[in-house]
């Protein structure tokens, strides 16, 4: 008797489970403002360049919205931001992670570690990493942004993802991503991408959701 007991209560379990499955829909959520708008000079930063991407990497990446910029600084110094933003709701992909995808693209991993960053009003986690192709070398500055949390890991990012979801219906998430080119020192690079974040994370903000 007490075993069919727990069983009828394991099958009904089960199949509120996957009602729920059947039924729960991620609502799409866009970004703040689209990123067309984003400024093109901040402090004494300006926008030297911008790139759009082949029909085949957006087919690939299915960002909802992205920008990818290069700016210069007016006391010298270039840096590449790229922001990619998915808003949860169908045709939206997930983010790639850059462990797999810069190895993937010729990219040889030299250090990476996890920090925090301060930035102004709130402290930024984020992943710090040097990577070599051939004779170039980059820093790398990034990390995932949910609402208002900043994470440095792939495994919180799939854990606040999920959690969104289950609890209000959003599974939308950013990936920003700040990078230096340098030869030998790699202090200075490192202050550079710094500063650009803490310069530019207001302006990060104010266009993504919360």
């Amino acid at each position: 008797m007490l075993t069919s007991v727990r069983f009828i209560i394991v099958y009904l379990l089960l199949a509120a489970a996957a009602l729920f499955l059947c039924l729960h829909r991620d609502l799409p959520v866009p970004v703040t403002r689209p990123f067309s708008q984003f400024p093109v000079q901040v402090a004494s930063w300006h926008m030297s360049s911008e790139a759009t991407f082949s029909d085949s990497v957006l087919e690939a990446l299915k960002p909802t919205d992205y920008l990818y910029r290069q700016y210069v600084a007016d006391g010298g110094g270039n840096v590449t931001l790229y922001i990619g933003f998915h808003g949860g709701g169908k045709g939206s992909g997930g983010i790639h992670s850059p462990k797999h995808c810069l190895p993937g693209s010729g990219w040889y991993e030299e250090s990476s570690r996890r920090r925090q960053l301060e930035g102004g009003t709130e402290r930024i986690n984020l992943v710090q990493s040097v990577y070599r192709k051939g004779e170039g070398r980059e820093l790398f500055l990034y990390w995932f942004q949910v609402r208002d949390r900043s994470l440095n890991d792939e495994y919180s990012l799939k854990l606040a993802e999920i959690s969104g979801s289950l609890l209000q219906r959003r599974r939308d998430s950013a990936f920003i991503r700040v990078s230096v080119s340098f030869e030998g020192d790699e202090r200075a690079a490192l202050e550079l991408g710094e500063r650009f974040i803490r310069e530019f994370l207001p302006s990060i903000r104010e266009f993504l959701p919360r």
